[in-house]
């Protein structure tokens, strides 16, 4: 398992996009799954940026996890901010045309689309959302 502390930042979106692309390149991930994993990985750290610590900022911890077999990753975010389940949300319904549909929640749902897994637990003060996805 590998680790990355940061700082919940926009700013650091790519360093934290870099972090998950070493692991994933290490694991033999395609190209094609990468991208699902980096669309997921950006979503899940800006909505963090914004809205965790708002209108602070504070830490964030990306866990990333490769099974031995390389079949399987396993990504963990975790912050401190105000506890939030993004898995609560009812989904959007993506029938209706843009102008009818209501703000928000379309990037987690793509995430829960793209992902094999999705986890969320608060424990002790954090923010635990897990994603999984088979390489």
């Amino acid at each position: 398992m590998k680790e990355l502390d940061i700082e919940a930042l926009t700013d650091n979106l790519d360093q934290v996009l870099s972090f998950v692309d070493e692991q994933l390149e290490a694991a033999d991930c395609s190209m094609k799954i990468q991208m699902q994993i980096d669309l997921a990985v950006e979503e899940i750290f800006v909505n963090i940026a914004h809205y965790a610590y708002n209108p602070e900022t504070g830490p964030a911890t990306v866990r990333v996890e490769v099974k031995p077999d390389g079949s399987v990753v396993t990504i963990t975010f975790i912050d401190h901010g105000i506890p939030y389940d993004p898995l609560a949300k009812e989904d959007p319904d993506v029938t209706l045309g843009s102008k009818d549909r209501s703000i928000g929640g379309l990037g987690i749902f793509l995430v829960k689309k793209t992902m094999d897994d999705i986890h969320y637990e608060y424990i002790n003060g954090s923010n635990i959302l897990t994603i999984q996805k088979k390489l």
